[in-house]
């Protein structure tokens, strides 16, 4: 059975850094694209970054330029998202996805999804 499980939210102030993981279980990550995704009070969720079996990545928010990384290790198993210069604007809950082949910011072109962790930028 196909399982993300993400880590690593909590509450952080302003200008502060936090480090999702994404680990999955039931499959070999070497095969999927992994988005993160994130979703605020009253809004919908976006996506953030991709990452390609390549190990490239594709930025799909202007907000999170510069500041937010992604990156994929396959031998653990797992694909984080490194988040500096933090802000309150960035307080969400924060999931990952995976799909076959190619990168998406569409929440709906992703069918395996993790709980999500929460993300709370506040002094």
């Amino acid at each position: 059975q196909l399982q993300l499980v993400e880590s690593g939210g909590g509450l952080v102030q302003p200008g502060g850094s936090l480090r999702l993981s994404c680990a999955a279980s039931g499959f070999t990550l070497d095969y999927y694209v992994i988005g993160w995704f994130r979703q605020a009070p009253g809004k919908e969720r976006e996506g953030v970054l991709c990452i390609k079996r390549s190990g490239s990545s594709i930025n799909y928010s202007d907000s999170v330029k510069g500041r937010f990384t992604i990156s994929r290790d396959n031998a653990k198993n797992t694909v984080y998202l490194q988040m500096n210069s933090l802000k309150p604007e960035d307080t969400a809950v924060y999931y990952c996805a995976a799909r076959a082949l190619v990168c998406s910011a569409e929440k709906g072109d992703f069918g395996s999804w993790g709980q999500g962790t929460q993300v709370t930028v506040s002094s």
